[in-house]
């Protein structure tokens, strides 16, 4: 059978790629990959005979269409998606063109950059008795978003929000999150370019935030983090799960009572 591999890449961190991409990386003949978003480290992992094929500047159909003529001459090719090819990487797009040559593609995934974003802070984006639920969303650009999910439908919930692609819109993200009731010193991080050197970490409040932004210089490669989760001093806080709780059964250990 006739297939690719589409492999997250990871946020930019070359060493944030799986064990099992980069395996695929050193083995394959053709290794395609957007030269804006995916470091250049990274890709000189493979093998010195393998031809590199920048597509920053493609289309999809010029992309299938390389894909596509270097399947059909036998060679192993390997598609590198920035982050995890889950989110936001128009995946779905590329394999229902490649079904139509009967190429099927194996999903390695990858270190998506909300999660480097939130290491970055060193923040828990679940906390016990605050959030336990993270929304991962963009604000509405000149791609629309569906009617229900539009931001302030999202953020009545009053969980944690992941904003990716979002950078430019930071008036219209603080005007929806302040109609659907958060209050303005609600905290916010921004990770630009997370993992990569020149990573920078912006914190600051809902309020605050496109002045922040602009102050920063920040318009593009931003991982926006919303919600009390991103409090910093949120350590101090007595927020505490029941997993470590010495009075809380569960399957591996029994509990005991709480003056034992």
């Amino acid at each position: 059978m006739k297939k690719i591999s589409i492999i997250g890449a990871g946020p930019g961190d070359p060493d944030l790629i799986t064990v099992k991409g980069l395996k695929l990386l050193k083995e394959a003949d053709v290794v395609m990959y957007t030269d804006s978003l995916v470091s250049d480290t990274l890709v000189a992992e493979a093998k010195e005979s393998a031809e590199i094929i920048r597509t920053a500047g493609m289309h999809l159909q010029e992309m299938v269409d390389c894909i596509v003529e270097r399947v059909n001459a036998g060679k192993t090719v390997v598609r590198l998606h920035t982050g995890d090819p889950a989110m936001y990487g128009a995946t779905m797009e590329q394999v229902a063109l490649l079904k139509q040559h009967d190429i099927s593609c194996e999903v390695v995934p990858g270190v998506s950059s909300v999660f480097a974003s939130a290491a970055a802070v060193g923040a828990e984006l679940t906390i016990p008795d605050l959030t336990q639920t993270l929304i991962l969303t963009r604000a509405e650009g000149r791609t629309p978003v569906p009617e229900r999910e539009k931001l302030q439908a999202l953020a009545s919930h009053h969980c944690t929000i992941a904003m990716f692609l979002s950078a430019t819109l930071t008036k219209k993200i603080t005007k929806e999150l302040q109609a659907a009731g958060w209050a303005n010193d609600t905290p916010v991080a921004v990770v630009q370019r997370a993992s990569w050197p020149d990573q920078k970490v912006v914190r600051t409040t809902l309020a605050e935030l496109d002045e922040a932004m602009r102050v920063n210089g920040i318009r593009k490669h931003a991982m926006i983090l919303a919600g009390w989760a991103l409090d910093p001093h949120i350590h101090e806080k007595n927020y505490r799960s029941k997993l470590y709780d010495k009075t809380f059964t569960h399957g591996f250990r029994k509990g005991v009572k709480a003056n034992d």
